[in-house]
């Protein structure tokens, strides 16, 4: 049994999930609870000045609501994740196990809050994996067909639905059998950028090139 979090490093980085499940659980950072429950606010944030002008965002009060203004028009969805049936629901399927910051009905979707910048387009591939990862536990314990899932960015304003794709699924098998396989520190990683922010760095031993070698 996974956990969401696990499959997403998995996906991200085998060896930092190698670093990840030797150290003690780590604690949810303040700014990142903070603006996760930006996604419980969505109406206040739309029709409240004081709260848009306080709140933890990234664009501008104005870029931001645009967004979410666009979000409530255009997804039919807008109204059950303002009010999900459940928050912060813990999921386990027959896989993976894990918190869905919301879960709507009829028919049932798991939502997931993420702290940081969303992409031009989609999501990111690791967040699609724990976003599938959920899906699939929501499916087991409702016996039934869960076929979306959905990424909100509260500080960016926002939300985006996705479909289960035969692609999406592949990435999950393959981070099941990525996390299932870590028994020791796997190659370090080729993507520098990864490592970058990478709260196991110094611990990992990855070195980074420096400029001038990688000109030659």
């Amino acid at each position: 049994m996974h956990a969401f979090r696990d499959l997403e490093v998995a996906a991200y980085c085998p060896r930092k999930l190698y670093y990840r499940r030797r150290a003690s659980d780590p604690e949810v950072p303040d700014r990142v609870e903070t603006v996760r429950d930006l996604a419980f606010s969505y109406e206040e944030l739309l029709d409240v000045d004081a709260a848009v002008l306080s709140a933890p965002i990234e664009p501008d009060p104005a870029t931001y609501r645009e967004r979410l203004e666009r979000a409530r028009s255009e997804l039919s969805i807008w109204d059950d994740l303002v009010d999900p049936a459940a928050r912060d629901a813990y999921l386990e399927g027959r896989e993976a196990r894990g918190i869905a910051h919301k879960v709507l009905d009829d028919p049932p979707v798991p939502s997931l809050a993420f702290a940081g910048r969303p992409p031009e387009q989609g999501v990111w591939e690791p967040q699609s994996v724990r976003l599938v990862a959920a899906a699939k536990a929501l499916a087991w314990e409702r016996e039934q067909r869960v076929e979306r899932a959905v990424a909100e960015y509260p500080a960016y304003g926002v939300i985006r639905p996705i479909d289960l794709t035969a692609r999406r699924t592949g990435a999950y098998r393959r981070a099941v059998r990525t996390a299932e396989s870590v028994d020791g520190p796997p190659a370090r990683t080729d993507d520098e950028a990864k490592c970058d922010a990478c709260e196991y760095r110094d611990e990992c031993g990855t070195r980074t090139r420096s400029l001038r070698s990688m000109l030659g």
